[in-house]
């Protein structure tokens, strides 16, 4: 089962993707991006889609230019990332067959990104924006597309957000900070996938 969860590893070094990313897709997680601002974030990609690209949903985050787009399928990720709503990056990840998942915080942005082709919105930093800025905004989005809050949800509180309208999250820090071991990230991975799958169930 494939849950709308999207591990944001940043600080991620390519030495430890393959662990990191074998201990995730094992807790339940195949939905994964590092940020571009990682060390050397295309390597780890690259490997990353060569060991578990059937198995996972692989991409960058922080992706800001259409430049960076490039390099990023170019490494083989699938899925763009983003803390805005760059019309031409959602454009060009399109274009290339990828994923497109913009940030945005007002109706006025999501509506751009859409327009634009995002296959769903990030809602960042969605600790600003909470349940409440979500759920008015739910009302006027299409039901069809997915919204992922990221920044300030987690296993604490996810059943607060999916009843304000959240499809899925991306998680951070609580998943993986650097310099922990894949067996410490497979424990969060778990407890995250434990706290979301015990909200969704029936």
């Amino acid at each position: 089962m494939s849950r709308p969860i999207i591990a944001i590893l940043r600080g991620l070094r390519p030495s430890e993707a393959l662990d990191i990313t074998a201990a995730l897709i094992e807790s339940g997680i195949d939905r994964i991006e590092v940020p571009l601002n990682s060390p050397e974030p295309l390597k780890s990609i690259s490997l990353m889609v060569d060991r578990f690209g059937d198995q996972a949903q692989i991409g960058a985050g922080t992706v800001l230019s259409v430049e960076q787009v490039n390099d990023v399928a170019a490494a083989g990720g699938r899925l763009i990332v983003s803390p805005d709503a760059n019309t031409d990056v959602i454009g060009r990840s399109k274009a290339l067959g990828l994923a497109s998942y913009p940030g945005v915080m007002t109706p006025t942005e999501a509506f751009s990104a859409l327009r634009a082709g995002a296959n769903g919105l990030k809602i960042f930093p969605a600790s600003l924006i909470g349940p409440a800025g979500l759920k008015a905004m739910r009302a006027v989005l299409p039901r069809e597309v997915p919204v992922f809050a990221v920044g300030g949800a987690g296993a604490d509180n996810f059943g607060e957000w999916i009843k304000a309208g959240a499809d899925g999250f991306g998680i951070g820090t609580a998943l993986f900070t650097p310099g922990l071991s894949a067996g410490e990230v497979e424990d969060r991975a778990k407890t995250i996938v434990a706290a979301y799958d015990a909200q969704t169930e029936g």
